[in-house]
């Protein structure tokens, strides 16, 4: 630790005084709900965490530090409880990194950092607040939750006075498929009632990060300042106000993270802390996306290095975690956002594509301050072992272990999506659903996975069925009764489409309703088609029924091989029973029940949950053509 200079002994007493003079000018340091961020002053431009708390379980916090020349300044402190372990500096002189203890008995307060450099001191005023209570406690989403992904650009523009932004160049422009519509937070907050009365319980939006890029800027993924909400979506202190007021109708806030890049108008491109900082130097290699070469044996270090350490695009530089530096940089940042916002939890972008070792420590440090917190990758891949290896509580041949609790099904997924268009015969269709939940045996915890029949890379559901409404709602009483976390995308419940095939523009159109002079709103229900509004009532129906549905969200799973285009299976626990019967027949058909009694045993009567009707269950069960079923089997 720095040794005090005399000048700074001479000092400390005052510099405690003035250290309490803060404090009483920052009212709210002990009251997580508004936090307290630090003041810049002149020479300091930056320091990240922009603030920090008293009471988490790791006592060590890392400091970035940037300003001109800072990298030749010592850094002291003088404050109960705090101390300073180690200063690092790095290539670039106006870096400096320092870590600091937190003791346990550290209080919430204000505290002087002092930087001494020949041509004096400056003073930095870094906040302390207290840890919110049962913070470390806080749950995360599962089975019993439903997830509503947005693209917040595309959803409502609820202040169209942040559509433009001096000094951001990508205009605001609704006739462009890849520019920004005005989507923003206020937007979001507006249609909580909504979401809500639709059944969600989660709101997944992509990254509303700062993305201060020439084009391209709206979907988020291109991050530029990682500790700032982009002005065009709002402000933080009004993220943290969607966070609570999404608190008060039931619903958490997952946000989605991207540790593997940045977009390259990210203020470090000017001044890189570290030359290793980039992958590649900081020069464009695309990655070939080989996402089996890190589970595969027999891959390629060569293959294994290029899908870890290529670029995703050239405007998004490929960030190397292996730093120490950076690594922690990025902890802390995930651990500053759950803590700041109230998050429940965070969805991780390109999981796979950073280094394995950073990963392993990223979600194990995060979950050893949340435990009960839940963390979901995106590994986009069909091979359920591929996206299997990044689970806690995978056995892995090569001895990797992760903490990370659930990861996209992107298996089950594409298996639905297939299974659902494709002719039925011995070996094709349904079939090949029920043969998919085979694979379940690899996952250590299949229920914890997410399953989702769209998100904001895929085609829309309804446009890959054919628009075939009954198609389409088989496809969604599939994802909400399997045994897994049901996710949605924004939309899908007023039938919005796109091109069958992969088309960001065609994916990410206007929610109706989201913008003044629309004219359809699916929050009115002005101006929707019939089959719209029966699309929306039926998924409001399903979700509504889901959320008090104990068997789905933690009970068992059988299911019967199809026969005849009709699959059964069935959901239960030790209080209740639900038959779910999905025909993908285009004729009425008549289901013979004997092969189900290892289910229904004595049972004659059960209750069609979406219709309210009575259903008997002798001999046989008649079935309307497309028919998606989901029987509460009674005593």
């Amino acid at each position: 630790m720095p040794r005090a200079s005399p000048m700074n002994k001479n000092l400390e007493n005052a510099g405690m005084m003035k250290q309490m003079l803060l404090t009483l000018t920052c009212a709210s340091i002990g009251m997580a709900a508004q936090p307290c961020l630090g003041t810049p002053v002149a020479g300091i431009e930056r320091v990240e965490p922009p603030n920090w708390w008293v009471g988490m379980k790791n006592p060590t916090l890392q400091l970035m530090v940037h300003g001109s020349g800072i990298g030749t300044a010592a850094p002291v402190l003088s404050y109960p409880g705090v101390s300073i372990e180690r200063v690092t500096r790095t290539r670039s002189p106006n870096y400096l990194f320092i870590d600091l203890s937190i003791g346990a008995n550290a209080q919430p307060g204000m505290l002087d950092l002092r930087f001494e450099r020949s041509s004096g001191v400056l003073h930095y005023r870094y906040v302390l607040q207290q840890r919110a209570a049962d913070s470390a406690a806080r749950a995360g989403f599962g089975s019993k939750d439903a997830i509503l992904n947005l693209v917040p650009d595309r959803f409502a523009n609820g202040n169209p006075g942040n559509d433009d932004v001096p000094g951001y160049p990508d205009n605001m422009d609704r006739n462009g498929g890849g520019t920004r519509h005005g989507g923003d937070i206020a937007g979001i907050a507006a249609h909580l009632d909504y979401i809500a009365e639709m059944g969600f319980t989660m709101i997944w939006p992509t990254p509303l990060l700062e993305n201060k890029q020439e084009a391209y800027s709206y979907h988020g993924y291109a991050a530029t300042d990682l500790y700032r909400i982009d002005p065009r979506f709002g402000t933080n202190d009004e993220y943290r106000a969607l966070v609570r007021q999404a608190g008060t109708k039931g619903i958490g806030v997952i946000q989605d993270m991207v540790p593997n890049h940045i977009g390259n108008g990210h203020w470090w491109l000017a001044d890189l802390p570290a030359s290793d900082w980039l992958n590649h130097g900081g020069q464009y290699v695309p990655t070939r996306h080989a996402r089996t070469a890190i589970s595969d044996p027999y891959a390629s270090s060569a293959d294994r290095k290029n899908f870890t350490q290529g670029w995703f695009a050239p405007t998004m530089p490929d960030l190397n975690q292996s730093n120490p530096l950076l690594g922690r940089y990025l902890v802390q940042n995930a651990i500053w956002w759950i803590e700041y916002a109230g998050l429940a939890g965070l969805r991780v972008d390109t999981y796979g594509y950073s280094d394995t070792a950073f990963l392993a420590d990223w979600s194990r440090r995060i979950l050893d301050e949340y435990p009960n917190l839940t963390l979901v990758g995106e590994e986009w891949s069909e091979q359920p072992n591929t996206v299997a290896y990044w689970l806690r509580g995978k056995a892995n041949k090569d001895g990797y272990t992760s903490s990370m609790p659930s990861m996209m099904d992107f298996p089950l997924s594409e298996m639905l999506r297939r299974a659902l268009v494709t002719d039925e015969s011995l070996n094709t269709g349904l079939i090949e659903l029920y043969a998919a939940l085979s694979n379940d045996q690899v996952y250590p915890h299949p229920e914890q996975m997410v399953l989702f029949e769209g998100n904001h890379d895929m085609p829309r559901l309804l446009s890959v069925l054919g628009n075939d409404l009954d198609l389409y709602k088989m496809g969604l009483t599939f994802v909400a009764t399997m045994p897994r976390t049901p996710q949605f995308y924004y939309g899908t419940e007023v039938l919005m489409q796109s091109p069958a095939k992969r088309d960001d523009a065609g994916t990410r159109r206007d929610f109706p309703g989201g913008w003044p002079g629309d004219t359809a709103s699916a929050f009115t229900g002005t101006g929707l088609t019939p089959e719209q509004t029966e699309a929306q009532r039926f998924m409001r129906r399903l979700l509504s029924w889901r959320k008090t549905a104990s068997a789905i969200h933690h009970g068992k799973l059988m299911h019967f091989s199809p026969d005849n285009g009709s699959y059964v299976y069935f959901r239960y626990d030790a209080e209740e029973k639900y038959m779910v019967v999905l025909n993908k027949t285009a004729v009425p058909t008549t289901l013979p029940l004997a092969r189900f009694q290892e289910m229904l045993g004595s049972s004659r009567h059960a209750i069609d949950v979406l219709s309210g009707e009575h259903v008997g269950l002798g001999d046989t069960l008649a079935l309307r053509p497309r028919a998606s079923m989901i029987l509460r089997v009674l005593p």
